[in-house]
Parts: C-alpha cells; structure tokens; sequence
C-alpha cells in the first residue's frame, strides 16, 4: 500500500490503527483567489496551505471508485459562509475551474495532519445558490478529471499546436514540408545530375519549401 501513487508510510500507518481521526479538506481554485476549507474547526495546514475550519458547514457527497476507469462526478456544498465566498459565487466563471478533495488523518485529535490522500480531483462545472429561512447555501458540481479521457484532443502534430503545448520548441518545424515530398528510394530521380556535392534530391527540396 505504501508504493502506491499518492500514499504514504504515513497513511498506511493510519490505516492499520485501531482509532483514527478523519478529516476531509476541499481546495476550489477561482482565478482570482483560492478557496481552502476543511472539515474541522480553527485553521490546519495540509501541504504547506493552511486550510479554514467550516465544521459540519462543509458536506461532500459519496465517492464513487471501482475497477474500471470511468469518471464520477461529486459535489460540494457549504454552508453559513462569508461575503468572500459569495462574492466569488456570484461573480466568478467556475466552469472547467479545478477542485480537488483530500481525506486526511489527524494527529492524536489535534489540529496537526498525519498525512492525507487525494480522493477527488476535478473541474467545477455549475453552481448553484440555495436560499431559504435556514440560511443560504452553495453547492458546486464537479467533474472527474478522468472525464478527460472521452474528449478528442484538438492539437495536432504540426508546428502551431506544438506552440500551445511548448513555446518556442522547434520539433515540428518540417513537419508541413514533409507532407508533400517525394523521396526517391534506390533509384535515381529525374533531375539528377549526378553531382554530389550538390546534395541529394530530399535536401534540395526540403530547401525550396
């Protein structure tokens, strides 16, 4: 268990103890701020960020995990919060806006995290504001990032879309020249002259292109 991708000697420890203390910490990034809350009260740090207490205020919906490798949406609600969350709310664009879950393990009921693993990790895709006599409530739907793996890429192995991926990077220059060159093979081409310090017939070509 501890080889596995994203857990710990830590968290294997946790796991065969007899009495553990769970906690689970969402991380909504907006692109003007990022929201960090946990399941816990007062401020703890989980990865070197420090993550807000929300409480009970705070609820997540059942995670889905089986063999396969499918996509499973979650959703986020949070309750009782601030004008800085509203405000987000009401003004920020949250679609395709990256969220992740953690489930973490405190230390001996303290404030301290032992360790945590990634449970969730997704996009926003819609939000909801619900308002009623008991209070206002905000609940984000997320996508798995595994939903990725049904949506055709739009990059193409030509020199403008390795732009996008890698500025600068010159791997498919040549690429266009190549597609219409004609390569003569063991036989030689018609205007070949025999000469050669000329240079051969593919490096005149890819010259005039």
């Amino acid at each position: 268990m501890a080889s596995r991708s994203g857990i710990d000697s830590n968290i294997t420890n946790r796991l065969g103890a007899d009495q553990q203390y769970l906690f689970f910490a969402v991380k909504a990034q907006f692109d003007t701020e990022t929201i960090r809350v946990w399941t816990g009260i007062d401020d703890i740090q989980v990865d070197g960020e420090t993550y807000t207490g929300a409480g009970t205020l705070l609820q997540v919906s059942e995670i889905e995990d089986n063999m396969e490798i499918s996509s499973a949406n979650c959703n986020f609600s949070l309750s009782g919060m601030d004008k800085t969350v509203l405000n987000l709310a009401l003004s920020e664009n949250i679609q395709n806006r990256k969220i992740s879950l953690f489930m973490g393990y405190l230390s001996g009921g303290s404030n301290k995290s032992a360790g945590e693993i990634t449970l969730f990790s997704g996009r926003m895709t819609n939000l909801t504001i619900n308002d009623d006599p008991n209070g206002m409530t905000i609940v984000v739907n997320a996508e798995n990032r595994l939903v990725d793996l049904n949506r055709p890429c739009n990059l193409r192995y030509t020199q403008a879309s390795q732009q996008i991926v890698s500025n600068g990077d010159t791997g498919f220059k040549y690429v266009m020249a190549l597609q219409d060159l004609e390569v003569n093979w063991g036989r030689p081409s018609n205007n070949d002259t025999g000469d050669s310090s000329s240079g051969s017939e593919y490096d005149r070509q890819l010259a005039q292109r």
